[in-house]
């Protein structure tokens, strides 16, 4: 016949420390919804899967409560989706540092750690109001789409590459003298003076090879779909 010990030793999860040869029983899965609260802390600080999905179910919805009751007087400044920003904080901070908040907590003290985990979600929602309140006040992300943006359109900025690119091809069948031509007069916009002076060339000259090198250009542009600006 079985012993008695032996039957009850079937329902617990036994660990050995090979080091030092103490063996050690550790609550199963459905002893965790009775546990206390400084066992579950144990197995929190042991880092059990187990221990975080009881520790949810036990005071996620404190958590709730506690952040709500600060953010709510404070509707004007944080919203929805800011709530749900605090709540993923303090989860946040009870796993940093190696879960330092949590082993701050001393129940030697005669507190609860459900009120321990409450001050702690009240500080975290005080903290994000802190920071909020530093924030500079920024307008509705609804009015983005009025606003009108300094910077070139990234459309027509790409079109121009574009074209000139095909100018440029266009323009290497030309003389460079032609060429320079097309730099100074319609790049640079220089006046007929200055491009005379420049070339070494008349005015009147500018104001024949302006129309003969536009004319050509225009041609070429129009099979290419392009049009050349005046």
């Amino acid at each position: 016949m079985e012993h008695p010990t032996a039957a009850c030793s079937s329902h617990l999860t036994k660990t050995t420390n090979p080091t030092v040869g103490v063996r050690r029983v550790r609550p199963a899965p459905t002893d965790l919804a009775t546990m206390a609260d400084v066992e579950l802390l144990e197995l929190l600080l042991a880092h059990s899967s187990a221990g975080w999905t009881e520790f949810v179910r036990r005071f996620d919805r404190l958590v709730w409560r506690c952040i709500s009751k600060v953010t709510v007087r404070f509707g004007t400044v944080v919203g929805p989706e800011d709530v749900r920003e605090v709540h993923a904080n303090f989860y946040g901070t009870l796993m940093a540092n190696d879960l330092h908040k949590l082993r701050m907590f001393k129940p030697e003290r005669g507190n609860k750690l459900g009120t321990w985990i409450g001050m702690l979600a009240i500080n975290c929602a005080w903290d994000y109001l802190r920071s909020v309140s530093r924030q500079p006040v920024a307008d509705p992300i609804a009015m983005a789409e009025e606003r009108v943006s300094a910077a070139p359109d990234p459309y027509e900025c790409a079109a121009q590459r574009e074209a000139c690119t095909k100018v440029e091809r266009l323009l290497s069948n030309f003389s460079r003298k032609d060429r320079t031509f097309v730099m100074l007069y319609f790049v640079e916009s220089r006046s007929p003076e200055e491009i005379a002076d420049e070339m070494g060339i008349s005015v009147k000259t500018v104001y024949s090879k302006k129309h003969k090198i536009r004319t050509r250009l225009e041609k070429l542009l129009e099979q290419e779909g392009l049009s050349l600006a005046a």
